[in-house]
């Protein structure tokens, strides 16, 4: 009997948008470099991009043609291999490789690549691991109680717990917020019971309802408690998103970011005329030189475009009629999700400011190689998912 060699299939939808999010990003730095500080001065912004996004091709080329099934096998060397430079990042070790912006210790530098950010890569790489537990998990264990549920629950918290607490000392809540939201979202479509998932979703929220009445009602002792911590600049963060024109000094970027959002109107006010210096304008505030420039209508496209983006990377997840390759699609769905509703949110004040790049538009390499290794394997996914005449659940 003959076997047919299977050929891959490409989802050319997702591949336009991801295009299309790319050109709109190259453009978007092109018009924004002349008005950018004096120290980016030597950088040309949209000539690097273009470089991350053609090794990202390449990379998405390569994962396309392994089977996503075999990185079952490399999982627990990726994931080791992974949280090594997040152990080196928090024990500052070695001094002279560690990167410090901001005050904090996100990257690695290294010869010729530059600065690498683990905890971006770490999102992939905790969305295969967690895909990886809960499909041995549903091997070993076909008859499901709650006893089982809960065993199930107990090993995603597992792997999932050491990359968020040394993501956090680093410390940069907003990708362990993003680890989160990738765990929640596969923990939901894990067939874990609805009643195991409803109360740790009420624990969850019992203990957010505490955070936040604590904060109301004793502010002073909360920001005193928080300033001896790592977390030191949540206290400023918290206070500059609330209350941007009291606190001045951490409020101030928010306070700039809507000044060139309103700035911008219905129609913008056209390519390169920006009057309003926003802070990493390049990178995280990249959303408000799109405003600025061509208003409302202008991020209302970028918008549609993020919707179509998202509908499609759900339907890859629902269409897939492999489990393993439907879970690691639900976490990269909650990853870009995530970023483009937080990034997004903190511009126009809707959450406080974090620094979550805007997946495919914001410049970085470390971000822009992750988003298109995302991709790579959900188009894995979707060219190895077989069609058939009669299905069966």
């Amino acid at each position: 009997m003959n076997e047919q060699k299977s050929q891959l299939k490409f989802d050319y939808i997702l591949l336009f948008l991801v295009l299309l999010l790319a050109s709109i990003s190259i453009f978007t730095l092109y018009t924004i470099t002349p008005f950018l500080p004096a120290k980016y001065s030597l950088i040309n912004f949209p000539l690097k991009q273009i470089q991350w996004y053609i090794a990202g091709g390449f990379i998405i080329f390569v994962i396309m043609l392994v089977d996503y099934d075999r990185f079952q096998k490399i999982t627990w060397i990726a994931y080791f291999v992974g949280i090594i430079p997040l152990i080196m990042i928090a024990l500052k070790f070695p001094p002279n490789l560690i990167h410090n912006y901001n005050n904090a210790n996100r990257g690695i530098n290294l010869p010729v690549i530059g600065t690498l950010q683990p905890a971006e890569y770490f999102k992939v790489i905790l969305t295969l691991t967690i895909a990886y537990v809960m499909i041995r998990h549903h091997e070993k264990y076909v008859i499901r109680n709650i006893k089982t549920d809960l065993w199930l629950l107990f090993k995603i918290l597992m792997v999932s717990a050491p990359p968020m607490g040394l993501i956090a000392i680093q410390p940069d809540l907003g990708s362990v917020l993003v680890l989160v939201f990738i765990t929640t979202c596969m923990i939901l479509v894990s067939g874990i019971s609805w009643r195991v998932i409803s109360a740790m979703v009420a624990s969850a929220g019992a203990a957010v309802g505490l955070l936040v009445g604590a904060w109301a009602l004793f502010p002073g002792k909360i920001g005193t408690f928080l300033e001896e911590t790592v977390f030191k600049h949540v206290t400023s963060r918290i206070n500059g998103w609330l209350y941007p024109e009291e606190f001045s000094e951490s409020g101030y970027q928010l306070i700039y970011t809507m000044r060139a959002i309103g700035s911008g109107q219905l129609f913008g006010k056209g390519i390169s005329n920006m009057e309003v210096s926003v802070p990493e304008k390049h990178t995280d505030m990249i959303f408000t030189a799109i405003a600025e420039q061509f208003g409302f209508i202008g991020v209302s496209a970028v918008l549609i475009i993020y919707f179509i983006l998202i509908y499609r990377l759900i339907h890859i997840a629902m269409s897939s009629n492999d489990k393993y390759g439907s879970y690691i699609v639900t976490g990269l769905v909650g990853m870009f999700t995530y970023q483009i509703f937080q990034n997004i949110g903190m511009s126009i004040q809707l959450l406080p400011i974090t620094g979550l790049p805007l997946p495919f538009l914001s410049y970085g390499g470390s971000s822009t190689m992750t988003y298109m290794l995302a991709i790579g394997l959900i188009l894995n996914v979707h060219s190895r998912t077989k069609e058939y005449m009669f299905e069966t659940d």
